[in-house]
């Protein structure tokens, strides 16, 4: 298998049931599949999204968070007439999904169905985002909906779980959690804080109440610190600015 380095898909699911990981063995299908794709971290605008007919009920639950219908998959096309297109597209990716093991056993449990000999695992490499989050952040709540909150990505429009609309809200809380930035304020007027405690913006001053205080950061800030410099380095590819301005301050 190889990967391109430079090309990433993150990938969401729906399915008929809401139960957790035992949920392959137990029949339940996916009848929704989102996916963005970026390279160089950067959203190209090419998605891909598939509603499915699954064959069986959803369940009564599973409609209340993502409000997808039995009636509307009725005439939905089925796996196996999508999967070439599919496969085409995660094909040699880094794929990102959060809470990656749930996703990941359902479209290998539909590779099953087709007797298909490879799994997705044998087709491109996988990256749990929930994984990363709770190594930048232990012991706090590491939900897409949280990681919206923490990270200042907008998430207004989540009223109902959508596989595409939770895929590209995703993207870009991989992009902010891994050191990329998903939007430049290139509108915005220049805020600059000078040394003496004055705002200058617009031309104008306004002093403030008091001088700026430089708060110093302890040993354990620091060695978190220095671990989130390294993820963002790994996964830009060696090309993260501060480690190498870190590495030449070491020697």
């Amino acid at each position: 298998m190889q990967i391109d380095e430079n090309r990433i898909v993150v990938l969401d699911t729906e399915t008929t049931g809401m139960s957790g990981g035992s949920e392959p063995q137990i029949g339940h299908r996916i009848i929704e599949i989102g996916a963005v794709e970026l390279v160089n971290r950067r959203h190209t605008g090419r998605n891909y999204h598939v509603y499915l007919q699954p064959d069986r009920e959803v369940d009564a639950a599973a409609i209340e968070v993502h409000g997808i219908t039995n009636e509307f998959l009725a005439d939905k096309p089925r796996f196996a007439e999508i999967e070439q297109d599919f496969v085409n597209f995660i094909k040699g990716a880094e794929l990102v999904i959060h809470n990656a093991p749930f996703d990941v056993a359902f479209i290998n449990q539909e590779f099953k169905f087709l007797k298909e000999a490879f799994t997705t695992d044998d087709i491109c490499r996988v990256t749990d985002s929930l994984k990363v989050a709770r190594e930048l952040y232990p012991g706090k709540k590491n939900s897409l909906d949280a990681l919206c909150s923490r990270l200042g990505i907008d998430n207004s429009k989540r009223t109902l779980h959508g596989a595409l609309l939770d895929a590209e809200i995703l993207a870009d809380v991989y992009l902010a959690m891994t050191g990329g930035q998903v939007s430049l304020a290139l509108d915005a007027e220049p805020i600059i804080i000078t040394g003496g405690g004055a705002v200058q913006q617009n031309g104008e001053h306004t002093v403030l109440q008091r001088d700026l205080v430089i708060l110093k950061p302890n040993e354990e800030e620091l060695a978190a610190h220095q671990k989130y410099i390294e993820l963002i380095n790994k996964k830009s590819g060696n090309q993260c600015l501060w480690e190498k301005l870190l590495a030449e301050e070491t020697h």
